[in-house]
């Protein structure tokens, strides 16, 4: 039986970069990786915090070097997710981390959006791109990135977004360039309460102005801030197996999901970097039934949030579609 229909909001493309592709490419890009195979390197796969995570995630993005190894990035990437019961993918990426390396911003857009502007037709999938600041670095980098992006903005770009190692890089570091994003037009997302506690939640609401939180799931230990999020209808976009893999929590079935929703938060799930953390956006949602005791009810009011956090007001009547679809949507066992 196929997926529940979904969005997946919350979904670093170079996160999506599996063992064997990154073979794939380092071979044709003449990268030594210091692993024997893909296996060896999927073992490698146990972390024990964020920065653990994002040392090796940074050293695997090195087999990431010409346009058509970012469109075959993306269309693995977009493959899989229909099979999923993907219908909408808003996807992140990391310019500084590529410029860095010498590969050409124009190569990175260039690739994504070959493989983005396909996926209607190819995958029934309509996406936005969203370019997210490495929270790690100084805003200085994150304003020269900004500018090199301009001429892609409302054409190839919709939003910013702000990732990387969350804890002593509070949201106020990037205040300059938030501003200039928003003036811009662009949508205005940020990570927050992952790693850091509600203060970086709070912050990257009344200092950036961010429309979404990513992660946020630390917001639930302040009942102020869950008031207020509940009130303001901000979403949280919330990352199961990512917040287990990376320590944020013990196990699946100490993961705050449910008291989220009972507190009325608009949350919606998804699998963050899918290839390093154990599954994708579906498999998340089994994990998390299983893990949790969702009712087939709560599992379609996370799809049905999905659908609602999205930034699809430029297209309502697919959002309404796709709102119908998770209504009509019948679980197994279901008359």
């Amino acid at each position: 039986m196929s997926p529940i229909p979904k969005a997946e909001l919350h979904l670093h493309i170079e996160g999506t970069l599996e063992p064997e592709l990154a073979f794939e490419l380092a071979h044709r890009n003449g990268v030594d990786l210091p692993y024997a195979d893909p296996e060896q390197l999927r073992s490698a796969y146990a972390f024990s915090d964020l920065q653990s995570f994002l040392d090796l995630y940074y050293q695997l993005m090195d087999v990431l070097r010409t346009e058509d190894d970012f469109t075959a990035l993306a269309e693995a990437y977009l493959a899989r997710a229909a099979r999923e019961g993907v219908r909408h993918a808003e996807i992140f990426f990391d310019p500084q981390a590529h410029t860095s390396r010498g590969v050409e911003l124009d190569a990175v857009v260039r690739g994504l959006r070959r493989a983005l502007d396909a996926a209607p037709e190819r995958h029934g999938i309509s996406t936005k791109l969203i370019m997210c600041f490495l929270r790690d670095l100084p805003q200085e980098s994150a304003l020269a990135t900004f500018e090199a992006c301009r001429p892609y903005f409302g054409v190839a770009i919709a939003g910013v977004g702000l990732d990387s190692a969350e804890v002593g890089n509070p949201a106020s570091k990037f205040a300059d360039v938030y501003r200039l994003a928003r003036e811009a037009g662009l949508r205005l997302v940020a990570h927050a309460g992952e790693e850091g506690g509600p203060e970086y939640v709070r912050e990257a609401l009344d200092v950036l102005g961010v429309e979404r939180i990513d992660h946020g799931i630390r917001a639930i230990e302040d009942p102020e801030l869950v008031e207020r999020l509940v009130r303001e209808r901000i979403p949280l976009t919330v990352c199961p197996f990512s917040n287990v893999r990376l320590r944020c929590v013990d196990t699946l079935a100490d993961h705050p999901l449910p008291a989220m929703l009972a507190a009325g938060l608009l949350v919606t799930v998804n699998s963050d970097d899918p290839a390093y953390f154990g599954g994708y956006v579906d498999e998340n949602f089994a994990g998390i039934r299983e893990a949790l005791d969702l009712t087939d009810s709560q599992l379609r009011v996370l799809a049905r949030n999905s659908f609602e956090a999205s930034f699809l007001e430029d297209d309502e009547e697919r959002r309404k579609a796709l709102l119908a679809e998770v209504d009509a949507y019948r679980f197994p066992g279901q008359g």
